[in-house]
């Protein structure tokens, strides 16, 4: 949605944000998302560095849900007549975008929350998030503020052992989202932390050496599956199952390979455990039983995958601007719904639903262009493959009206994220650097560049 230019808590400057007074999940199903993913009513101040939410009256409606919830903060200090006032075209607004038959009595009887806490666990608790989990990932929010602001490696291995139970999955999925994503140097300072926390977790913690494992079991079944090129049959596939040195890794192929797992497949290993004896049978059968349970286990997980995704579709397609709608839940997007988006328009297509194809398209173009790296990466890439400063003073010359403020930005950008990435487990830390300090000495030469063109 547009952004608006919004007073600073802080500073009192004018800058952008993304305020939504009405969260009508029932006409726009990516306000709900926006909301709890904290890019709505959020101010991020480019000149004080405030970042914080928004004092700004909301609705929330889902028709669905049968939910209609209205927050005004208290340190608006309004009277409740003009609360009322406020709240009332809003309301109103919602109410004339339903259908006739759906107008229900729960229109005329908003629930007032006295806190945005209460009306977000309000909203949580319809989708079966209880208090009881947002408590234990608030417990986890806690828990990741002290490691980040313990004083050594020593006290941080100390809070780690009194709170092992709360560092599990959800734990770490947090990094992926607390990774800041601006090049702002406090940003960068912390983006090294969490990277720097992440491997005391790694190495410390159950969880955090089984994901190591895990890893290293996937990174191995990669290069075996590789390695194998065009002779990975289902009889070379059932061989190196049946060598595979851990449970960790059995699971790896069948993450990778599941489609070569098939009857054919099954039947081979049933006549291999038939014609065996003693403990090489006992190990097959067990073998035969670990297969099906992974099997089961990713079959479920894509299952899930494949229902959100039709879902999200669905509920894409069933709004007017079928493309305004895309854009706005671009980030709910994962590779298999953009499978199912393109699977989806071939069936129209051949059933000439020129309806459905209509609206496929339109979806289609917005992903397409979201996935197109923008202009800047292609010089970016070419001054990369320059061997000297010679080479990148001569690139960035010839593409003189691209270097603009905004190609400094993804620069820096791409800086901040390798520097982020740098050290996890997959990466080459190597190479990591070796790409870190090229990068550094392009931005360097680029800046000196831009600033020179900008004199004059």
């Amino acid at each position: 949605m547009p952004k608006t230019q919004v007073s600073c808590p802080k500073c009192r400057q004018l800058i952008p944000a993304e305020v939504e007074q009405l969260i009508d999940v029932s006409h726009d199903p990516g306000a709900k998302q926006r909301l709890l993913g904290g890019i709505s009513n959020v101010a991020n101040c480019q000149f004080c560095g405030f970042q914080g939410r928004l004092a700004t009256p909301i609705v929330y409606h889902d028709g669905e849900k049968e939910l209609l919830l209205t927050f005004f903060p208290p340190e608006l200090s309004k009277p409740l007549d003009e609360q009322e006032k406020i709240f009332g075209p809003l309301i109103k607004q919602a109410t004339e975008r339903l259908p006739k038959e759906k107008r229900k009595g729960y229109l005329f009887n908003p629930q007032a929350n006295l806190t945005y806490e209460s009306m977000i666990q309000t909203i949580l608790g319809k989708d079966g998030i209880t208090p009881e989990m947002i408590k234990e990932q608030q417990e986890r929010m806690s828990l990741l503020e002290q490691l980040m602001q313990a004083s050594s490696n020593d006290v941080r291995s100390e809070i780690i052992k009194e709170n092992t139970n709360l560092i599990d999955e959800q734990f770490f999925a947090l990094f992926s989202r607390m990774l800041p994503r601006t090049t702002n140097k406090d940003q960068d300072k912390i983006s090294k932390q969490l990277t720097e926390l992440q491997k005391q977790l790694l190495e410390e913690t159950e969880y955090g050496r089984e994901l190591q494992a895990s890893v290293a079991e996937l990174e191995a079944a990669s290069k075996e599956l590789q390695d194998a090129g065009q002779e990975l049959t289902r009889e070379k596939l059932l061989e190196l199952v049946i060598k595979a040195p851990n449970d960790a890794r059995i699971k790896a192929y069948v993450s990778m390979a599941r489609t070569g797992m098939d009857y054919t497949f099954f039947q081979n290993l049933t006549e291999k455990l038939e014609a065996a004896k003693g403990t090489e049978r006992n190990n097959l059968e067990a073998l035969r039983e670990k297969l099906l349970d992974a099997i089961n286990e990713v079959d479920r997980q894509l299952e899930a995958q494949y229902k959100e995704a039709q879902a999200l579709i669905d509920e894409i397609l069933d709004q007017e601007d079928v493309a305004k709608a895309t854009q706005e839940n671009i980030q709910r997007f994962t590779q298999q719904a953009l499978e199912l988006v393109n699977q989806m328009f071939r069936q129209a297509s051949e059933k000439n639903d020129y309806s459905n194809m209509g609206k496929l398209q339109k979806m289609l173009e917005v992903l397409q262009k979201a996935s197109t790296p923008p202009p800047e990466m292609g010089i970016i890439e070419q001054l990369l493959e320059s061997p000297d400063e010679a080479g990148i003073e001569k690139i960035l010359k010839e593409n003189e009206e691209k270097i603009s403020e905004e190609f400094i930005n993804t620069l820096t950008g791409l800086m901040s994220q390798m520097e982020a990435q740098n050290g996890q487990p997959g990466n080459d830390e190597n190479q990591s650097k070796a790409l870190i300090e090229k990068l550094n000495s392009i931005y360097k030469t680029a800046l000196k560049f831009s600033m020179k063109k900008n004199m004059g």
